[in-house]
């Protein structure tokens, strides 16, 4: 028979549903320099928190150049460019679509992995089927649920091409397919009389 402590837990997680494997689209009025019109993918969520990779913030900076950090020896294989994936410090990581070099299964076919060795390999023969990452976003235990209930985020499904391809525009894009008022509101903020009663 389960403790009274693991019977809620398991009650605690049965309540809550993961998120991983979502984007997490900047709302219009998210103005954080650090997240405003940001897409973010939830990498991990579970009831300690979650980490996300932003996925539309592409540096000019060479993967070589970080490349010691997987304190490997070998000369990167690798010419892409790096991603910055959040505002939090951590360590060279990847996301990828070989599930024996992986940490996380994140979506059916998307992978994240940290380890050096695992990391190696992905550079030397992944491709363009690859993305890396220096820093992440991450939230403490139900922090990413209050910014959710405050309407800081708009959540919607990944797919491999959302991951992949990049676009400049790939957080109107996305609100667009979403709230097509609210992206041509944007587009065109003239449409909205500045005085609500003249509406």
């Amino acid at each position: 028979m389960h403790s009274p402590s693991n019977f809620l837990e398991a009650c605690y997680n049965a309540a809550m549903p993961s998120r991983r494997g979502n984007l997490l689209l900047a709302g219009a009025e998210l103005r954080d320099p650090t997240f405003a019109q940001t897409v973010t993918l939830l990498v991990e969520h579970n009831r300690e928190g979650a980490l996300g990779l932003v996925l539309n913030r592409p540096t000019q900076t060479p993967v070589a150049e970080v490349w010691l950090q997987v304190e490997i020896d070998s000369p990167c294989q690798h010419d892409g460019l790096l991603y910055h994936g959040g505002p939090c410090k951590g360590p060279l990581m990847v996301l990828h679509t070989d599930m024996n070099y992986s940490q996380i299964q994140v979506t059916k076919e998307i992978y994240f992995t940290n380890d050096a060795e695992d990391v190696q390999w992905l550079l030397e023969h992944q491709g363009d089927r690859i993305r890396c990452f220096i820093g992440y976003a991450g939230w403490g235990p139900d922090q990413l649920e209050a910014e959710l209930d405050g309407g800081s985020w708009i959540v919607t499904p990944a797919d491999h091409a959302q991951i992949f391809e990049s676009r400049d525009e790939q957080w109107f894009d996305l609100l667009q397919q979403i709230n097509p008022a609210q992206a041509a509101i944007l587009r065109n903020p003239g449409i909205v009389p500045p005085d609500p009663t003249l509406n």
